[in-house]
């Protein structure tokens, strides 16, 4: 007679009886992980905080259009609006908390009367998109060139681990508020006004050139032990093309870094991009967006300090979320958690 063998909780499986006998059906490695995740509250709060602050975004022109509001409009001097007076002689908002009211949900800008509504929704969508784009493409030039170097080892490790050292040794937020007039420069007259898009594009080459440094030698240390496992050489022995074997065998076992990086690299690229609108080498008027509204902000701190309390609450709540969440995707792929 044999004696019951104890499973460990987080493989247990389902048991079907099928012919006296039991019938064991296993969990993937994916499901061990949502299942994990699924009992940490924290991190399914931030979740749903975050994938709100993408809805918001996105439903952008939809809440701005409720709101009956817009945020390229000076409501405060467009004359179409003087039956609705909204600042004071001196350019403050009329009214409590930087001008809060049914029709501006969030107060106006001193001086121009713009709806903060409107600008924050819209800023958020400007941000939020702009930094995912740029996130994506560092993970994926890190994620290649830490497989490439990490895998093949040798001389291609030591001149990937030499350009990775001459681009780290850039002093990055300078080098971003200096090197962005000069990329700007080289396509667009400086009598000129640049394009939106077109400083979207720089923002996003510059951010990219010295952002995938951190994602290539995690990826590379990370390859670097996998190479010499046991199901490696037996690829290789079988025949198996370094191509094959990469994305086979070695890509699967880095997804859980890529994606704990991911969600670091997030948030603190939408620092970046609001820094660089607030240093005024990013967004500039009249485009919408996180940094330019802290730009503002300090101009009208002393006047009206309300005009920060919502976008400053937002960046916060979102940062602090999306951090959160990353601690708690690390958490659930480690089975050593205890959570």
């Amino acid at each position: 007679m044999t004696s019951p063998v104890a499973l460990d909780p987080e493989l247990e499986t389902d048991a079907e009886p099928v012919k006296g006998e039991q019938k064991l059906e296993g969990r993937s490695p994916g499901q061990l992980m949502w299942q994990r995740f699924k009992r940490d509250r924290t991190g399914v709060i931030c979740a749903v905080v975050v994938i709100l602050y993408f809805v918001v975004s996105l439903a952008a022109p939809l809440l701005v259009k409720l709101s009956g509001t817009d945020p390229y409009t000076l409501y405060g001097q467009d004359p179409t609006y003087a039956d609705k007076p909204i600042l004071d002689q001196f350019g403050l908002p009329l009214g409590y908390f930087g001008g809060v009211s049914g029709d501006h949900w969030f107060g106006v800008e001193p001086q121009y009367g713009r709806d903060l509504f409107a600008m924050l929704v819209y800023g958020m969508r400007t941000s939020l998109f702009m930094a995912l784009g740029v996130t994506v493409l560092l993970m994926v030039t890190g994620v290649i060139i830490g497989l490439i170097g990490g895998y093949f080892g040798g001389r291609t490790d030591y001149w990937i681990g030499r350009v990775t050292d001459f681009f780290l040794s850039f002093p990055q937020q300078l080098f971003f508020i200096a090197f962005m007039p000069v990329v700007t420069s080289f396509f667009v007259d400086p009598r000129e006004e640049t394009p939106t898009y077109f400083r979207a594009l720089a923002m996003l080459i510059v951010l990219w050139l010295l952002g995938w440094m951190g994602m290539a030698r995690l990826v590379r240390s990370t390859v670097l032990s996998l190479r010499e496992r046991e199901f490696v050489e037996a690829a290789k022995v079988s025949g198996a093309s370094p191509a094959r074997i990469v994305r086979k065998e070695i890509l699967p076992n880095v997804v859980t870094p890529i994606l704990v990086q991911f969600t670091y690299t997030l948030p603190s690229t939408i620092l970046t991009i609001a820094f660089l609108s607030f240093a005024g080498v990013g967004f500039v008027e009249p485009t919408p967006d996180w940094g330019r509204l802290f730009a503002a902000a300090a101009n009208y701190t002393e006047q009206d300090p309300a005009f920060l309390f919502f976008p400053g609450l937002a960046l916060v709540i979102f940062v602090l979320a999306f951090n959160l969440l990353g601690d708690s995707v690390r958490d659930a792929f480690d089975p050593k958690s205890g959570r």
